[in-house]
């Protein structure tokens, strides 16, 4: 779906708001934080983007140094968001059943958080504008089996996750688990079984607590990323806005005396 131009021009105020709220103690002068994003853009060409059998364009990768990507066949769409810290990585791996054997799809405008991980054994498929909240896990295998616990079990059991679901903060989906598009998932909940869509579920395991109403207008991520080529324009102008006047010695300054910084 293709947002209005007036929800459109809303979603940039709210994150021009924001964006200049958060950046009130970025002492950067524009040209050094440009630098720093095309270095950033350079290390996930060269180290991240071998490693996955598609990235789609647009992607933002925030410390990109703690994303893992690992194993074949991982697909990865457009406008693809993953936001790493030293201690809570983002990770995204393939371990097959044999060489080149295993399949990640994540669709167009997916968010993974400090901390999300997906593992597959065979087959996880997710939708377009999946919101994974931090450290969120998901996985088709239980990798080892009650008995012998040497091998995964020979059984065959993908995840599907739909467009638009919302997995909340240290929520878990397990093997052969299909969630329906728009559902969401609470914060530490574990889902065992199928989700239709439009709920919300919580729990361990999983029940439905809530319908969504279907016809009820939904703003989503697909919205926020529906130009994004003018997205990446409105940033670049906040950037001249809030970071032109930055001086270089007092961004250095505050780099090496942390304690002069203002709040």
């Amino acid at each position: 779906m293709v947002a209005s131009w007036p929800r459109m021009i809303r979603l940039a105020l709210l994150q021009s708001q924001t964006y200049r709220s958060s950046m009130r103690d970025d002492l950067r002068p524009y040209w050094v934080k440009k630098a720093y994003l095309r270095y950033r853009r350079w290390y996930v060409d060269y180290f991240l983007r071998p490693e996955c059998a598609s990235l789609g364009d647009y992607s933002t990768f925030m410390k990109p140094r703690y994303v893992i990507i690992s194993g074949p066949n991982i697909h990865i769409g457009d406008c693809f968001t993953a936001v790493a810290e030293p201690m809570h990585r983002v990770e995204i791996g393939v371990w097959g059943r044999e060489a080149g054997a295993g399949t990640i799809r994540i669709g167009r405008g997916v968010l993974m958080s400090p901390g999300s991980r997906i593992s597959a054994s065979d087959e996880i498929t997710i939708g377009d504008g999946v919101m994974m909240a931090n450290g969120t896990y998901i996985t088709d295998s239980d990798w080892h089996t009650v008995y012998d616990r040497t091998q995964r079990s020979d059984r065959v059991t993908p995840v599907h996750i739909g467009n638009n679901v919302w997995l909340g903060d240290h929520a878990t989906v397990l093997k052969g688990v299909t969630i329906g598009d728009n559902s969401v998932v609470a914060a530490r909940s574990v889902v065992t079984k199928d989700v239709p869509a439009n709920v919300i579920v919580a729990g361990n395991p999983a029940k439905v607590v809530r319908e969504l109403d279907p016809d009820r207008e939904m703003i989503t991520r697909l919205d926020y990323f529906a130009d994004p080529e003018g997205q990446l324009r409105f940033f670049d102008d906040v950037d001249r806005m809030v970071l032109g006047q930055n001086s270089f010695w007092r961004w250095i300054w505050s780099v090496l005396c942390p304690g002069s910084r203002k709040r």
